[in-house]
């Protein structure tokens, strides 16, 4: 059997180089995401209660926590993980190639216990356009997959070979991961939408997603649009880093201070914004005392939801949602997971479960470079 590199090779006309194999590394140590989106364009209040500072929930939080079943009945995390597995030229121009492997788990709580629901599992290979027709690109990567897994073992298949752009040579290994990435995010609301397709999510039952709503949406059409905000009707997304240096307040000042200094238990106001052509309601929440944390921003959560009616765009989202919402997030911090990931301070056990599960599928980092 031909490994599958040299296989590569010989089909798309290329010549391999048999470069050192390695996985990229995300140590995803810090609260504060550098390398965030630009600057966004804000408004300010974006709520029904117009509050100008900060909600203490502590109250309303052990209220619901004795007298109602939690709101979120359903967890999703999408993870990736990437190898530089080659290089190839063609036509003496030289390219990285990336393999993946995708996991988007879902766990729900039944009866109180955090039970395995649902998991979508993918390995990919990231190639250059280089590789195809591009006339016929889909045929070929389709046909290129079906021989690949025809070389490999019965228990190892790829389900998809991405094609990255290489018009621009700079950070050719960024834009083959970029790929991967966009491919879970896919796989994330294919999950979604078997969810919403089966009745599962509902007013009382939310599913809370590790991570950000942000998805590309610029080439949908008006009603692929509303179908998509109408599926994320009851889903919540939570962020264990962020940038808040790139929200500012209603006058023009930057909110990290005010981020910074959220006491124990209290909320910001509700804030809009625009991610394409969707409108974002986004607040933050500590969840941990600051003096149990490492930094400033740890034990800080920036909560998502997609405003899905005109009526939230034009007066803001209900705030006795927000609260409810709030409340229970601050009700999942229990148990923690310190000692088991350095990021404790950030997740919510729920989460940490369904990321733990995802993470338990993947084949160990050297079988799958040893495909290779």
């Amino acid at each position: 059997m031909a490994r599958i590199i040299s296989y590569i090779a010989k089909e798309t006309g290329g010549t391999n180089f048999n470069s050192h194999k390695y996985k990229h590394e995300n140590m995803g140590l810090s609260t504060i995401q550098y390398d965030d989106f630009a600057e966004y364009n804000l408004k300010y209040l974006c709520e029904t209660r117009k509050e100008d500072k900060s909600i203490n929930l502590k109250l309303y939080a052990e209220d619901i926590l004795s007298k109602t079943e939690p709101l979120f009945a359903y967890f999703l995390d999408g993870s990736r993980r990437t190898f530089k597995v080659d290089d190839i030229s063609y036509n003496q121009e030289v390219f990285p190639i990336i393999a993946g492997q995708v996991c988007v788990a879902c766990c729900k709580r039944q009866n109180k216990n955090m039970e395995a629901f649902k998991l979508r599992k993918h390995n990919v290979i990231a190639l250059p356009k280089k590789s195809f027709n591009e006339h016929i690109m889909g045929s070929q990567t389709n046909e290129l997959k079906d021989k690949i897994n025809n070389q490999t073992s019965k228990n190892i298949e790829f389900s998809k070979i991405l094609p990255y752009k290489t018009a621009d040579k700079d950070k050719l290994e960024d834009k083959a991961v970029a790929e991967i990435q966009t491919h879970m995010m896919k796989e994330e609301q294919n999950m979604v939408k078997e969810l919403v397709d089966n009745r599962l999510l509902s007013q009382n039952k939310y599913l809370l997603k590790d991570g950000s709503l942000e998805y590309k949406n610029q080439h949908m059409k008006e009603k692929e649009l509303y179908k998509f905000k109408e599926a994320y009707k009851y889903i919540v997304g939570v962020s264990k880093s962020f940038n808040p240096a790139n929200f500012k307040d209603k006058r023009g000042n930057v909110i990290t201070e005010n981020v910074a200094n959220l006491p124990l238990y209290h909320r910001t106001p509700v804030s809009m914004y625009e991610y394409e052509k969707l409108k974002f309601a986004v607040w933050y929440i500590r969840i941990r005392d600051i003096k149990y944390t490492n930094d400033i921003y740890s034990g800080i959560l920036k909560i998502e939801k997609i405003l899905v009616t005109d009526k939230e765009i034009e007066n803001g989202i209900d705030s006795e949602e927000v609260d409810l919402i709030s409340a229970n997030i601050i009700n999942e911090r229990n148990p923690v997971c310190y000692g088991n990931d350095k990021r404790w301070a950030n997740h919510l056990y729920p989460v940490y479960i369904t990321e733990q599960y995802a993470k338990s599928q993947y084949l160990s980092n050297q079988m799958f470079l040893n495909i290779f």
